[in-house]
Formats: structure tokens, sequence, C-alpha cells
């Protein structure tokens, strides 16, 4: 299906909402690997308990991780077996962002959940997304925590302001791009002259084309309103199902604190958001 992708990895973990994100990720394997991924987490016991209460704790924390992987297991077969699609699964221990960075790095592509910090149970790892985006150096794509997404990728809408983050995204959605029914570019309050040329979104709309994407370059200014919500405004209007962007951030002691429009566009995404720092 697409030439340029033949490693997907998506993370799996025990929540109803991972169906979705594995069904989506096996639909756009087609040809390609995909590879699910638990990670089971390090066991964490509080200091002030008693070595008598210790073991049992353990063996229950033990307990229902295993549970959660073997549910999550039986999961992704199921879905991997309904699409046809050539299909491994991993379990492993240890710090989440850690080791899905880590998996990552032998991948094309890395499916993840949003998240919720407010409703970790149904969504959990709110912060996964962000870290990878920041530390895997692979495109995350990031699936919302509602909606359901038969297709990614037919309508693609980027987000070009002509920053390295941005021309990154762009090149790591290339192989998705050139399969799309229609790519649209699109630049908001860009600066005339600068980092544009003379027709905002122009030059790398005339790039993609050259790669045989089918392209159209869009430019809106937009005064007294968040970018984000004028980025996912046009997703709307062109009926994309899928939004390509550079994320910027930066670490604060590990913990990743993304610029405005970053994210706005992680916390109000209605579509499906290729990411790419």
């Amino acid at each position: 299906k697409d030439p340029g992708m033949k490693d997907i990895l998506v993370h799996v973990d025990a929540s109803e909402r991972s169906a979705e994100r594995i069904g989506l990720a096996a639909r756009m394997a087609g040809d390609a690997h995909l590879t699910g991924l638990f990670v089971v987490p390090e066991l964490r016991v509080p200091g002030y308990m008693a070595a008598y209460a210790l073991g049992e704790m353990l063996e229950a924390q033990i307990g229902e991780a295993r549970a959660d992987a073997e549910k999550a297991e039986a999961r992704f077969h199921e879905i991997a077996k309904q699409t046809g699609v050539h299909a491994e699964w991993r379990t492993e221990q240890g710090p989440l962002d850690e080791v899905v960075a880590r998996h990552s790095r032998y991948s094309d592509l890395v499916v993840v959940g949003k998240g919720d910090a407010d409703d970790p149970v149904r969504f959990p790892n709110p912060g996964l997304a962000a870290d990878l985006v920041m530390t895997c150096g692979r495109p995350v794509l990031v699936i919302p925590n509602a909606g359901h997404f038969e297709t990614v990728g037919q309508r693609i809408l980027v987000c070009w302001n002509a920053g390295r983050e941005a021309t990154r995204a762009v090149n790591d959605g290339l192989p998705l791009m050139q399969e799309a029914e229609k790519v649209t570019v699109l630049s908001v309050n860009p600066r005339s002259g600068g980092d544009h040329g003379e027709v905002p979104s122009s030059d790398i709309a005339l790039h993609l084309a050259r790669h045989g994407v089918n392209v159209e370059a869009a430019s809106t200014v937009a005064t007294g309103i968040d970018i984000a919500d004028v980025i996912l405004a046009r997703a709307s209007d062109i009926g994309a199902d899928l939004i390509v962007t550079g994320a910027y951030g930066h670490s604060r002691t590990r913990e990743w604190v993304f610029g405005g429009v970053t994210e706005s566009l992680m916390h109000n995404m209605t579509v499906p958001c290729l990411m790419s720092h």
C-alpha cells in the first residue's frame, strides 16, 4: 500500500481505547510489518511498607500487570487477524517512555494514544505522546481520545511555518502524502518576505508536487484567534483525516513543555496528528 513504510509500531495498553489505535495502525500497515508493544510498569512499593506486606503487594501488582498484558495481547492478535496484517507482539517491563522510544527507533512510524490526565483509567499515559515526539527521533502518530478513524491520510492538512520542525514533519509525512487524494499546506499568519518566499506555502507545495503529491498551497491571517483553532477549523472544512505538524517544545528535566500551538493542538485534536520534532 505504502512504499515508504515497512515497520509500524503501536503502543498497546489495557484500556478500551487501545482497540481504535490497533485497528487504525493495522489498516495503515497494509503490507508493512505491525508490532504491538505492551510495557509492564516497573513495580512501585512505598518506602514505609513493612517487609511482610511487601511480598503481597508486589504479587498483586505482578498479577494485575500480567492480566493486563494478556488482555491487550488477545485484543491485538484478534484485530491483526481481522485485517490480515503481518503482526508480532512484544511485552517488556521498564520505564514506559524509554521502552517505547527504544522500540520506536526500529520502525518508520509509532502510533500512540493521546491520554488524558483527568481520566487516566480510560485514557492512560497522558505524558507518553509528548515524550515520544521529543525523544524517539521518529514521526509519532497521536490518536485522539474520541472518534473512529476508518481512514488516515486520504486528505491531509500540513501545518507550515517554514521552520526546522515543520520541514522535518513534511519529510516524515511524505510517504503518506504520496498516497493521499489531496494535501493542503497551510501557513497561518506568515510574515511577508522572510522564510516563506514570495507566496506563503507555495515553495513547499512545489517541492511536494515534484514528489508526486497532489497538493495545494493555502495561507490565512488570523487575528485574535488561537492558531491551533484556525488549524483545526481548516482541517474540519476540508474533511482532513490527518494533520501533519512539527512539534515545538523543550525539556524541563524530562517533562516536555510544548510551545503554544503544539500544546493546543495536542490538547484539542479532533483527527489523528502526525508530529515530528
